[in-house]
């Protein structure tokens, strides 16, 4: 049967990468990002719609859509997720803490409540969301980011045992450091408040993993479509690092 994938924040980056390696593996592929112009300059073959994965009646109606025209769903990557602020936690304003963890954790949240029923009624289906090295062991000047990636292992795990008995999976993936416009502009923001330089942050970042190396959006999105297939039938409820094996997650030069 030909997989329904739903991706959020899926026209750049990892959330893109994902939609190519579905759509190449024979899956119908929807997309959905805040940005307009990503959206319009989708490869053929992807849909996409304009939708702010933290606007509660814009989602539901996305994926009213969703179920209206393909009848169901298989597979939903929970991927959206901005970085928010780069200081330590006394400098850190309410509203960015809430800008930051609307749309990494409320996004999740509420792509699995739209998503749910639907998989509920076919009694299969697999979730994936995006969570991050950052939610297994901190991020020190990044604290609203840690804590909504921390907050979405614990979202992923209680979805795996809640629709678990309808047949429905639920696993996250927790990249490392993953070369693109994203992580750039963190190494940027970092360097600054450490006071060090770009490069310097990069080579700590790579020297902090055994494997000494950065991550690419294909790694994270080959896992991701793994954990949507049959050979992984019997994986879910965990947290998957797609990270190079993080041995020092605040490494210093």
């Amino acid at each position: 049967m030909t997989q329904r994938v739903v991706i959020t924040a899926g026209a750049s980056g990892i959330g893109l990468e994902m939609a190519r390696n579905f759509a190449a593996d024979g899956a119908r592929v929807w997309v959905s990002d805040i940005d307009a112009g990503a959206v319009s300059a989708l490869p053929d073959g992807i849909r996409g719609t304009v939708v702010n994965v933290a606007d509660e009646a814009a989602m539901a109606g996305f994926f009213s859509g969703v179920e209206a025209d393909w009848g169901g769903l298989d597979v939903l990557c929970a991927n959206a997720g901005v970085k928010g602020p780069t200081a330590r936690i006394e400098d850190i304003a309410l509203n960015e803490w809430r800008s930051c963890t609307a749309v990494n954790l409320d996004g999740a949240f509420l792509a699995a409540k739209f998503a749910a029923p639907m998989m509920k009624r076919a009694r299969s289906g697999a979730m994936i969301f995006t969570s991050s090295t950052a939610g297994l062991y901190g991020y020190p000047s990044r604290a609203p980011y840690s804590a909504a990636k921390w907050a979405v292992i614990g979202l992923m795990k209680t979805v795996a045992m809640e629709l678990g008995p309808f047949g429905v999976r639920s696993n996250a993936i927790a990249p490392g450091s993953v070369e693109g416009p994203r992580m750039e502009a963190v190494l940027v923001a970092e360097a600054k408040a450490k006071g060090m330089t770009r490069d310097q942050v990069y080579e700590g970042y790579a020297k902090g993993t055994s494997m000494q190396s950065f991550v690419e959006a294909r790694d994270v999105a080959n896992m991701a479509v793994f954990l949507a297939s049959d050979a992984a039938r019997l994986v879910s409820g965990q947290v998957i690092a797609v990270d190079g094996h993080t041995v020092n997650p605040d490494p210093q030069v």
